[in-house]
């Protein structure tokens, strides 16, 4: 027979919501009575214990055989024989057949199996084992009913003081529900708080952190499907486990739910040990998430820590690359500047201060450079003892570089001028600066180094070498770079170099006027 149209099917699934729902809080009220019953008798042996346990495990068991009625009874087909029926008109006032009683010779009929989809995701249809064994034998002695419930309970004590807890919050517009879902899980160990309907939900869930969510899937205001839907769409909560609940049984919607980023599925009444395990498993996962985010966090941390840290002895743009994976790096600057500055007589400083006084006042002034040598686009080399090297135009090309340098040394001078006066100290530097191709590249495997080589490097350590306290000496190649529209220079004559001859120097003064 072909299935209800979908017009048809809705108020059916709402028809069978309304009428499951007052028989499952019957249920789950008189499980968790049955429960405290237990786990009291199991404390004291109290006999009135035992009779009441006795009544409510009836009470159960009654509620159970209406459930099953129902849910064989209003199947969909049924219903929509029926509807069939009624839509033909009274003309042929057809009865809907009902099967005649069987003779009483006649074997019985098998009793139908349970819809499929709902009790095999939920609690068992078969009475529990006291049940049965009440009525095999017409009733058991006390003592063994006695024996079995200890035993239950005491499971149940020791997997509940085993499970993981957490703080949940509980969605479903029934009040009664919601009550009683928490009061179970309270039972477990977790702390709970309820909403009456999924943008209640989403305001509290936004308000305060929680490790699960049970969201009701037929709600007013906002549904529970459109409730999960938003919540995995938010990023702050997406990673938050929702398991749905609902006493429909559609595998559609179950489906729907799972496709959406529903943890799990579970249908209305709640098998205790079945809700337990299923909240465990979406509180493991959620404890698995936390804690992966807190790794990557801290790798994440921690590789913030190496960047800065390969920043402090390599250039950026060297840093990157290998990061990268380059092993060997080497390149060939063809125009760059070079810059040494070296304090005048230090070896006689050092030995009238104490070490760790002169440690301190060094980096105070090294300090300085670095701010003056970062602030002009300039990357700072190395420093070797009480001499400080930067240069122009690497790793990355300028073609301002002899400029940005010049304007360093000037700087430096003012510098060690500020720092004197602070300190009551008489140190006097001498720089030097050569413009001209170079190689520069990383050396080392365990400890990165980068650094420069070629004439470049030698003519200017050799121009600060020679120089006189408080003087910029450049030589012509640095000179003609910078050209006289912005600095302002002094001739000093000639610089013998080996294997180079002559070479024509210049003493920068300042900017031009």
């Amino acid at each position: 027979m072909p299935d209800a149209a979908p017009s048809s099917r809705a108020p059916l699934a709402h028809l069978r919501h309304d009428l499951r729902t007052p028989i499952n809080q019957i249920l789950g009220y008189s499980e968790l009575l049955l429960e405290e019953t237990q786990e009291a008798a199991l404390r004291s042996s109290a006999l009135s214990a035992e009779d009441l346990s006795a009544d409510l495990t009836k009470i159960r068991q009654a509620a159970k055989t209406l459930l099953n009625l129902i849910n064989e009874n209003l199947t969909d087909e049924r219903l929509t024989l029926a509807g069939d029926i009624v839509d033909r008109g009274s003309a042929t006032a057809a009865p809907v057949p009902v099967a005649s009683p069987a003779p009483k010779s006649a074997e019985p009929p098998p009793t139908p199996p349970p819809p499929i989809g709902h009790w095999s995701l939920g609690m068992s249809d078969q009475p529990t084992a006291s049940a049965r064994g009440h009525s095999a034998a017409g009733g058991d002695s006390p003592a063994s009913v006695a024996a079995l419930r200890a035993d239950s309970a005491s499971e149940e004590i020791a997997g509940r003081a085993a499970a993981i807890t957490g703080h949940i919050l509980v969605v479903d517009d029934q009040a009664a529900n919601r009550e009683l879902l928490a009061r179970q899980l309270a039972r477990q160990g977790h702390t709970t708080a309820t909403a009456e309907d999924g943008a209640a939900a989403l305001a509290r869930l936004r308000a305060e952190p929680f490790d699960l969510v049970l969201l009701d899937q037929m709600m007013p205001v906002l549904d529970g499907f459109s409730t999960l839907v938003a919540l995995k769409r938010d990023p702050d909560l997406r990673d938050i486990p929702v398991i749905m609940i609902s006493a429909l049984d559609e595998l559609a919607a179950v489906v729907r739910c799972i496709e959406h980023g529903a943890e799990d599925f579970l249908p209305k009444p709640f098998n205790p040990t079945l809700l337990r395990a299923r909240i465990g498993a979406g509180l493991q996962k959620k404890r698995f998430r936390d804690r992966e985010r807190a790794y990557l966090a801290e790798i994440e941390t921690e590789r913030a820590k190496s960047d800065a840290l390969l920043l402090n002895v390599l250039p950026a743009a060297i840093g990157e690359r290998l990061k990268r994976g380059e092993e060997h790096i080497v390149d060939h600057i063809p125009a760059a500047t070079v810059l040494f500055a070296d304090i005048v007589g230090f070896t006689r400083t050092a030995a009238q201060l104490p070490p760790a006084e002169l440690v301190a006042r060094l980096n105070d002034l090294f300090t300085d450079f670095d701010l003056a040598a970062s602030a002009l686009g300039l990357e700072k080399i190395k420093t070797i003892g009480d001499a400080y090297m930067v240069a122009g135009g690497v790793p990355l090309p300028d073609p301002d570089h002899a400029a940005r340098c010049a304007r360093l040394a000037l700087r430096l001078l003012d510098l060690v001028a500020g720092f004197n006066r602070r300190h009551a100290l008489d140190w006097r530097i001498r720089i030097g600066l050569h413009s001209g191709p170079l190689v520069a590249g990383v050396i080392g495997t365990q400890k990165f180094a980068y650094d420069l080589w070629g004439d470049t490097v030698n003519i200017a350590s050799r121009l600060e070498s020679h120089g006189a306290p408080g003087e910029i000496r450049v030589s012509a190649a640095t000179r003609d770079l910078l050209g006289d529209d912005s600095f302002a220079f002094a001739p000093c004559g000639e610089l013998e170099l080996k294997n180079r001859g002559a070479l024509a120097v210049h003493r920068l003064i300042g900017t031009a006027r």
